[in-house]
């Protein structure tokens, strides 16, 4: 006990409730059953009176030996007991525990393991990020390749018309791009003696003014007498037509069974048997190009020209193909001859039938097969040897007379022969001067022949090439590109490409 001990007021030591009281070693411990509620409130707790004492306390004297009792604890008289307000414990309610699995985490050193295994060196992960960025890389770029591969108006607009009638243009009047007819052939040296043979059977004939352009296609040689020179075309302006019909079938344009009618302002005089038929009558496609040059209709030419979108719209093409002396300024016959063309152009013409270049190999072997046919033989074929054959076309009004074609000899060579006269009116020497060219010339590209090649025959087609029978060589060489059609003559090449 301290010494302020006397002023303390006696307080006795409060037990838990719910703690066992301390056993004394001379109490015996009696065993009682006690049974526990349901539902335990907690008991009040009781204020216990503090007395005061006036006289002070005094230990008591212990004996010697004896062991002193504990005291009690006191409390000092301004410390006041602490209120306790009774609670009551909420009824118990059993509550609804959600089962969670844990993931078992990896231990220390698995962990460890992989992290080392995953764990890349420098220069491994600089090697990984750029195999990434070149991937990507090439990504891009082809994506970028094809978007400029499409909006690329070149891809969009072949340049050859053969290519074109795999594309989906049928509906549209604009004349297609086509290789410059004008530049077409290549010339390599003009033949000499037989220019010089040309001349003197012209100077025979001083009222006649002969045009001549030919042209050896295996080799380039040629020969030019006033070949530039525009003349009164008369039918002859029916080649570059029946090549722009076949251009227009190409494309989808035309079909060959297609009906075209026949109508008052088409039906013309001159050559043909057309007219005869009450207008109105209907002819396919190809039966009005087939009359328009076998037999020189002019009736079935004007029904074409008006099929293809009218003159100035085949003038316009014709410009486009190059041609500066060809133009329709008038329906057929055109007997006062404002039509016109040149023998170099229609020269040209037949050499670009020939490889391919204006139309598809197989409208190329139809216009070919038509020009087989043409009935009048009277001017260039008259001067050919025997079996020698020709496809052409000629003209006649009473102030010019051609025709211009190719020509296959049975040596294997294959030449162009464009030959226009002015004359005065219906001269019939006009008709014996360009027999008389195409003998000589037939006797000088003869001579020149070149060996036969039996590989380089023309292979069959839907519509046969009517000179499949006999080799061909190569005519003008590689001096434009074949788009998609490829000429079927492959022999060597004689004179060097521009």
């Amino acid at each position: 006990m301290s010494e302020s001990s006397d002023n303390l007021k006696a307080f006795p030591q409060r037990q838990p409730t719910n703690r066992r009281p301390r056993q004394r070693p001379d109490q015996k411990v009696v065993k009682k059953k006690v049974k526990v509620p349901i539902q335990p409130q907690r008991a009040a707790k009781q204020e216990v009176a503090l007395t005061r004492f006036n006289p002070p306390i005094t230990p008591s004297p212990v004996a010697t030996g004896a062991q002193r009792s504990k005291s009690r604890v006191v409390m000092p008289t301004a410390v006041k007991p602490i209120p306790h307000v009774q609670r009551t414990i909420p009824a118990y309610s059993p509550m609804k525990l959600k089962t969670v699995r844990a993931q078992k985490q990896p231990s220390s050193k698995l962990a460890r393991r992989v992290s080392r295994k995953t764990r890349l060196k420098p220069m491994a992960r600089t090697l990984l990020y750029a195999l990434r960025l070149l991937i990507v890389g090439v990504g891009i770029g082809a994506i970028v390749g094809t978007v400029l591969s499409i909006l690329d108006p070149a891809t969009r607009m072949p340049t050859n018309p053969a290519v074109q009638s795999n594309t989906s243009n049928v509906g549209t009047n604009q004349p297609q791009p086509t290789p410059n007819a004008a530049a077409s052939l290549y010339l390599s040296q003009e033949i000499t003696p037989l220019k010089e043979a040309v001349q003197n059977l012209a100077a025979a004939n001083a009222n006649l003014t002969p045009g001549v352009f030919l042209v050896d296609l295996d080799t380039g040689a040629y020969v030019d007498v006033n070949a530039s020179t525009p003349f009164s075309s008369a039918s002859t302006i029916k080649v570059p037509i029946l090549i722009a019909f076949f251009q227009d079938v190409d494309t989808g344009k035309v079909r060959l069974d297609e009906m075209l009618t026949m109508e008052q302002d088409m039906v013309a005089g001159g050559s043909g048997d057309m007219r005869s038929q009450p207008v109105g009558t209907q002819f396919t496609a190809l039966e009005v190009a087939t009359r328009m040059s076998t037999i020189s209709d002019n009736t079935a030419t004007n029904m074409l020209i008006a099929r293809l979108g009218g003159m100035e719209a085949l003038n316009q093409r014709f410009q486009s193909w190059g041609l500066t002396n060809t133009a329709i300024r008038n329906p057929l016959p055109d007997l006062q001859g404002t039509n016109t063309t040149s023998p170099k152009e229609l020269g040209n013409l037949m050499a670009m039938v020939n490889r391919g270049n204006f139309v598809s190999m197989r409208s190329r072997d139809l216009i070919l097969d038509i020009m087989r046919r043409t009935e009048r033989n009277h001017l260039l074929p008259s001067g050919l040897g025997s079996g020698a054959r020709t496809y052409h076309k000629t003209g006649d009004i009473g102030t010019m007379l051609g025709d211009v074609g190719l020509i296959d000899i049975p040596t294997g060579k294959r030449y162009i022969a464009a030959v226009m006269v002015q004359r005065p009116h219906n001269d019939p020497a006009a008709e014996k001067l360009i027999s008389s060219i195409s003998r000589v010339a037939y006797q000088q590209f003869s001579q020149n022949s070149v060996p036969n090649n039996p590989t380089t025959t023309i292979p069959p087609t839907s519509y046969q090439n009517p000179v499949s029978n006999s080799p061909t060589p190569n005519p003008i060489g590689n001096t434009l590109p074949q788009g998609g059609n490829q000429t079927p003559f492959s022999t060597p090449q004689y004179f060097p490409s521009r």
